[in-house]
């Protein structure tokens, strides 16, 4: 089965392209398109009053779309923000800066994340531990016993780690090591839209973040959290969202919050990409495409992916430079490591300049599989090496 027709816009845009790095920046289906014209015209009609439908229909509408997405028991609990940053800074501002704050995560997370805490480390009240994440073989083990070794104030780790594609140990496995009064955060950016993902065994547990930026396919700015029900915590870092049903009583001297999820809401925000995501979400339901055949659908890009990688016995993009050979364990986008950064490069140069696109950070290239590929795409990849 081809999915190609679901992206016309942007494949007409580029015709002479292999999109290798929808990890990066994927594509947006075509019903994303009516969905940038919603938000307008409901701008237009609502003017003043836009928010009622935004908080009234639109919000509701996408939190129980993420609900049943992610198999969750408690819609109301999804916050947005326009980035995960913003949402993970705003539980790290539940802890007293005056108090010592002890972080476990590992050596593998976004910037949003780990540029945050290393700026926190200058405090110098703020420890963070950091568990490498290679060797991949015997990463659970070791956090495991990182787990153990001591109480933490926060805990923070990848679904998938974004520099490997490598499968994370799930929070289900490890979540009964450590105390209540934890706090754990899951970084779900690139585990969401692309694996099977249930929270409702944690639900209440954790914290889960993610956006629409890559495998929900609906662009910039629009991210969100399962925040824990009946949670007390309350954000230094909070806005006029945050309590949006009381706005109109009187504000007392104690700063109060919503009881569900916009508890960690900020404030104003440009919800367009909150309507794209809803069109992508409703189309999925629609054509009943479930994430789990969407993963099976990129399984079998892989595999035929790695055909043609055999086929071309190139001395550099092979099969022995894959960073993890693993297919059951990883996310969407593989991951070959060269000997320096400048051999990749390189070699991702040649690959664009024959019309294959990928991405790359120091010694390590990325290729990424998408709806919008077919198995027939990857026969380009011989053109391009020979």
């Amino acid at each position: 089965m081809s999915y190609k027709k679901h992206y016309r816009y942007f494949l007409e845009q580029h015709p002479d392209s292999l999109h290798c790095s929808p990890h990066s920046h994927h594509y947006w289906p075509d019903v994303t398109r009516a969905a940038q014209l919603a938000y307008w015209d409901d701008s237009a009609r609502g003017v003043d009053h836009k928010w009622n439908t935004i908080f009234g229909e639109r919000i509701p509408s996408v939190q129980h779309l993420l609900a049943e997405l992610l198999d969750h028991p408690a819609p109301e609990q999804f916050v947005f923000a326009g980035n995960t940053h913003e949402l993970l800074y705003r539980v790290i501002t539940c802890c007293d800066p005056a108090q010592p704050l002890r972080i476990l995560t590992s050596d593998g997370e976004f910037h949003s994340f780990s540029r945050q805490v290393r700026r926190l480390e200058e405090r110098g009240n703020v420890e963070v531990v950091r568990i490498a994440c290679e060797p991949y073989s015997d990463f659970a083990q070791r956090w495991r016993r990182a787990l153990q070794s001591q109480p933490f104030d926060l805990v923070f780790c990848s679904q998938v780690f974004f520099n490997s594609g490598v499968v994370a140990p799930w929070v289900e496995t490890w979540i009964d090591e450590i105390p209540t009064t934890t706090q754990v955060i899951i970084d779900g950016y690139h585990g969401c839209g692309a694996l099977p993902t249930r929270l409702r065994a944690v639900a209440d547990r954790i914290f889960y973040v993610a956006g629409a930026y890559k495998y929900l396919q609906a662009g910039e700015g629009c991210c969100f959290m399962s925040v824990p029900r009946n949670t007390p915590l309350r954000p230094e870092y909070t806005g006029w969202f945050a309590d949006f049903a009381n706005l109109a009583k009187p504000q007392q001297q104690r700063v109060e919050y919503a009881n569900d999820g916009l508890r960690f809401a900020g404030a104003t925000m440009d919800f367009t990409a909150l309507y794209r995501l809803e069109a992508v979400l409703q189309w999925w339901r629609e054509d009943n495409i479930s994430v789990a055949q969407i993963h099976q659908y990129v399984q079998h890009l892989q595999q035929a992916f790695l055909q043609v990688i055999d086929s071309l016995a190139h001395p550099l993009l092979k099969r022995e430079n894959l960073l993890v050979d693993d297919l059951s364990h990883h996310g969407h986008f593989l991951t070959f490591q060269l000997s320096s950064a400048e051999e990749v490069a390189q070699l991702a140069d040649k690959l664009q300049q024959a019309g294959v696109e990928t991405d790359y950070r120091g010694k390590r290239l990325r290729f990424g599989f998408a709806l919008y590929h077919d198995v027939d795409d990857y026969q380009r990849l011989k053109k391009a090496l020979s």
